[in-house]
């Protein structure tokens, strides 16, 4: 038996990161290199193994290679793709139980398909004839097919599913939002409402026009007694015609309740704009949120998939074991409950996710029929932890919500003034210009010309009740202040409570997914070894599963209390919407 040296320098004392000693050992007979590899093809061992492969076929090219893989028990992704790469030139592989076999059959399988489809390709040109023939027998039907599937896709949106990055999902809640774009057409509302208040302090002007037929009972307007003794006055005058064309203008000269209205629309408008922008925040966080929990619902389906996968391979370890003699019924009975479960719970994974991507694409105002797909993924981000006091203070100086309460305080103070400016004189100059006469032909210019003088004297207590109504409201706003600063401080706090709660947490699962994996590997050796039975295997993958499920959970959590304090201090969009 010659050993190759560097390899087995290497290999013997080679362990992965799962606690499995990797062994590699050959032996070469009549031309013939036979690679024995003991141990687990996965993670860190698949480079090895090519390392040490590599290295023997440059030395020995021509030479035949067979690689005996009884002794593995593991291969992952990885490794299938290194055994493929072997085969393909021209290694040939001996394996013993269900799942080594099933890999290398299915490799076979995969090399012969590729080789009879290059052989297919070389016999097509003999009916090169005949598809040129119906194609032109068919072209006239293809043509009236052709042009009914594009006036169907002309109503019908995209088939091909939209692939959003956390960015991207805001932009688009930020352009076509419903509640966003609610907010926006408010504060353009609250913007005409101060034009409104703004017309009154402005000249007024207006044209009249009129041509009218009059009659006058003079009796009527008389008391029917005679304006000269001895003559009696006749029933009525006319019908006669007049007409009358001109403007007429008003304008306020002195009014300081109208101007202080105005000043209050304008401040109106700035709370306007901050509700509006405070909606954005808060929808930006819903997306936020949203796309989060639903990142945590692809990786709780990836998680589940990976534990079917691990199931099937234990069950597979379980039945060959049995069929050795080694292992026993219940051994095997046990690994295939354990199989339909892991089923089960990654149907009702698929379910969650599908349904929480339904309720993004409803946040994003997005075609029920467009199908979106995720591109990014949960991640830790370890950054400093910030300070209580200083993000008070942060928060004060950026939340929308504080903005937008301090400008209705100082809405409502002008709107006080302006009633309390009512009880002060006003002055008003209105006049007019006319065109009058009997007909058009024979008028002549009139005018009036009017300058007054207005100062309330008695309002039957009006004034007074709307200035006690203004300081209530003014007392409400106070109120509303005081507990909008203590929303905010408790936002702030909690939020940065539960990003250091979730930091440790994303460490602590971390090291607990690591530890359940030895265990599952560990449990493996040992019911393989038939130093135990399978229960251990079963409540090692169930620990796998807790510690996958916690370490998911903790990374939302801390994603989502970043979101939570982007929003405490007001900085949703200026983080997310970059």
């Amino acid at each position: 038996m010659n050993t190759y040296s560097l390899a087995r320098a290497v290999l013997s004392q080679h362990r992965s990161k799962k606690g499995v000693m990797l062994r590699i050992s050959t032996v070469i007979k009549r031309a013939k290199t036979i690679l024995t590899i003991e141990g687990r093809i996965a993670g860190p061992s698949v480079g090895t193994v090519e390392q040490c492969w590599r290295e023997l076929y440059c030395a020995s090219p021509k030479q035949k290679f067979v690689v005996n893989l009884c002794g593995v028990s593991f291969i992952d992704n990885a490794g299938k793709v290194l055994l493929r790469e072997m085969h393909r030139l021209g290694v040939v592989f001996h394996a013993e139980g269900c799942l080594n076999q099933a890999i290398v059959s299915e490799i076979s399988t995969e090399e012969q398909s590729a080789t009879e489809k290059s052989g297919k390709k070389s016999k097509g040109a003999p009916i090169i004839f005949y598809i040129a023939f119906f194609t032109l027998l068919l072209t006239p039907t293809f043509v009236r097919a052709q042009g009914q599937a594009t006036a169907t896709a002309a109503t019908t949106p995209a088939a091909g599913p939209v692939r959003l990055s956390l960015e991207q999902a805001v932009a688009l809640a930020i352009k076509q939002n419903p509640t966003e774009q609610i907010a926006i057409l408010n504060a353009a509302e609250s913007v005409q409402d101060k034009n409104i208040t703004r017309a009154d302090l402005l000249p007024q002007a207006s044209l009249h026009v009129a041509d009218a037929a009059n009659r006058v009972n003079l009796q009527a307007e008389f008391g029917g007694k005679p304006l000269v003794p001895g003559f009696s006055l006749p029933g009525h005058i006319g019908p006669f015609q007049t007409f009358s064309a001109g403007p007429t203008f008003g304008s306020s000269v002195f009014d300081l309740s109208l101007w202080k209205r105005y000043q209050a629309a304008r401040v109106n408008v700035d709370a306007a704009k901050a509700d509006s922008l405070s909606t954005r925040e808060q929808v930006i966080l819903l997306v936020v949120s949203q796309y989060i929990g639903s990142i945590r619902a692809v990786a709780n389906v990836e998680a589940s998939r990976s534990r079917v996968e691990l199931a099937q391979a234990l069950y597979d370890q379980a039945a060959d074991l049995q069929k050795e003699g080694v292992g026993t019924g219940i051994d095997t009975l046990r690994a295939n409950v354990e199989l339909q479960n892991e089923k089960q719970v990654l149907i009702q994974a698929e379910n969650d996710r599908d349904a929480s991507i339904f309720g993004l694409s409803k946040l994003l105002n997005l075609d029920p029929r467009q199908r979106v797909e995720l591109a990014d993924s949960l991640s830790f981000f370890d950054t400093p932890q910030p300070e209580v006091d200083a993000s008070i203070d942060q928060a004060l100086s950026s939340r929308e919500e504080w903005k937008s309460i301090q400008a209705q305080e100082k809405s409502a103070k002008l709107n006080k003034q302006a009633t309390q400016y009512e009880r002060l004189p006003s002055v008003r100059f209105d006049g007019n210009w006319a065109y009058f006469g009997i007909s058009t032909s024979d008028g002549i210019p009139t005018y009036v010309y009017t300058g007054s003088v207005n100062m309330p004297i008695f309002t039957g207590g009006r004034i007074k009740a709307e200035v006690t109504k203004s300081d209530l409201e003014l007392r409400k706003l106070e109120q509303q202040k005081d507990d909008l600063r203590n929303q905010i401080a408790l936002d702030v706090k909690t939020s940065l409570l539960n990003l250091q709660s979730a930091r440790n947490e994303v460490q602590v699962a971390n090291l607990g997914v690591k530890l359940a994996q030895d265990e599952v590997d560990q449990a493996r050796d040992r019911f393989k070894a038939g130093v135990a039975n399978n229960i251990e295997v079963i409540q090692a993958q169930d620990a796998l599963s807790r510690a996958n499920d916690n370490q998911i959970a903790a990374l939302y959590r801390f994603n989502q209390a970043r979101a939570d304090y982007a929003r405490a201090i007001g900085q949703m969009e200026k983080t997310y919407a970059k």
